[in-house]
């Protein structure tokens, strides 16, 4: 794999980074998605949260990715001790 040197590069490959992100969202939104994932155990309205932690993260807010990042840790961590 091939790192990005150049700053534009890096910025490009942020917003690339962003832009998939954008698509995991919409993806995580769609009812048959949410279904398969609930048939896994997945919470898709928590992955849509720890998704849009980590948007927050890479756009440079952290403090609203800590405050995601760490209600969807506690939710999971919540969750599974319940099993």
């Amino acid at each position: 794999m091939r790192y990005p040197r150049a700053m534009s590069e890096v910025r490009a490959a942020a917003a690339g980074i962003l832009e998939l992100l954008a698509q995991v969202e919409t993806l995580l939104r769609a009812p048959n998605i949410a279904m398969e994932l609930g048939r896994r155990g997945v919470n898709s309205s928590l992955a849509l949260l720890a998704a849009q932690g980590l948007t927050a993260y890479i756009d440079g807010n952290k403090s609203r990715a800590a405050e995601d990042l760490a209600t969807v840790a506690e939710e999971i961590r919540a969750r599974a001790a319940r099993r």
